[in-house]
């Protein structure tokens, strides 16, 4: 494989600038330097946890920006479209490996890259079998969500809910296939599902206004378009004093009353590390089966529940880490 040095491209508020350069390629730096691409959905917390703990892992891993690895990053805010133009991008530079941070830019550049063979490596994808990343030079990590457990937070929390408010996104699978989850479990809890679909991020404040008064509370999932607009639903759900669970701590950190969720950092060392053993040629992608993480963790945001009113148990006390400001 070609090894080229890449000029970064960086996608903010949904322009890009590409260099004519960058997309010819350009003269390697040197016969041990690697290049490594990696991109990104869009800007927020989990993912970009995601991003540095991958650039951590390959890290401990003896791969350091600079030294023997370079690293191309790219993201797309949150456009479909701009995914598209990343992965051919990456492509025609030729990386080493590419690693994409979320499912829409993974399927992009999974695609884009399938036919030239370029190993990719995903993280943050809930289901990597329902977006086909499954077959040739490719691997990585899914951050499928603790349903059961949340369901069971939302019920010690809230005994007397009833209804449950879920946004998300039509375009992500990985949303869909945790709806369905949270469907077929609810009942054994006594929740009903509410749901409402969006397109796009400017969608989100009309979404949760349109259902506000047929839900108890609000769960927040991984949909990247939706936590990408979690500072607006927040501020709505709490004047309506309605909380909202989120799935990973962030989102607690942000104004969200609780979460069983995942500790995405860790998540994107445990796929650098996958990724080390790509770039060292000790396995290809396609020998590596994914990955699920499956330690979750109770984050708790102690001022959002008194804020609300909100009870907290001895139990979610004894096994909650709690984050923000009391």
């Amino acid at each position: 494989m070609k090894k080229t040095k890449g000029i970064v491209s960086l996608i903010t508020a949904g322009t890009m600038l590409i260099s004519g350069a960058m997309l010819a390629g350009c003269e390697k730096k040197d016969d041990e330097m690697l290049t490594v691409a990696i991109g990104q959905f869009g800007e927020h917390g989990s993912l970009d946890n995601c991003r540095e703990g991958f650039i951590e892992g390959l890290r401990q891993e003896g791969f350091e920006e600079g030294k023997n690895i370079e690293i191309i990053y790219q993201n797309a805010s949150f456009d479909t479209g701009n995914c598209t133009i990343i992965a051919q991008n990456f492509v025609a530079q030729d990386p080493d490996l590419i690693c994409a941070v979320a499912t829409p830019i993974a399927v992009t550049c999974y695609n884009e890259a399938y036919e030239k063979e370029i190993p990719v490596v995903f993280t943050a994808i809930t289901d990597p079998e329902g977006a086909k990343l499954t077959e040739g030079e490719v691997t990585g990590t899914s951050d499928a969500l603790p349903v059961e457990e949340q369901l069971q937070l939302i019920r010690e929390l809230m005994p007397e809910a009833k209804k449950i408010g879920i946004l998300y996104t039509t375009s992500e699978t990985n949303s869909e296939y945790t709806i369905n989850l949270y469907k077929e479990l609810a009942g054994d809890y006594g929740f009903e599902i509410v749901t409402k679909a969006v397109s796009d991020g400017s969608e989100v404040s009309l979404a949760i206004e349109s259902i506000m008064d047929e839900v108890d509370c609000f769960s927040n999932l991984t949909d990247n378009t939706v936590v990408g607009q979690l500072d607006i639903m927040l501020e709505k759900a709490g004047n309506a004093g309605k909380p909202i669970f989120g799935s990973e701590i962030e989102q607690i950190k942000k104004g969200c009353i609780a979460g069983e969720g995942l500790e995405y950092f860790d998540l994107g060392v445990q796929t650098g590390k996958m990724a080390a053993k790509i770039l060292r040629g000790e396995a290809k992608a396609s020998e590596i089966e994914y990955e699920t993480v499956t330690e979750n963790h109770l984050y708790v945001n102690k001022a959002v529940a008194k804020s609300l009113g909100i009870e907290l148990t001895d139990a979610v006390n004894e096994r909650a880490e709690f984050v923000g400001e009391e």
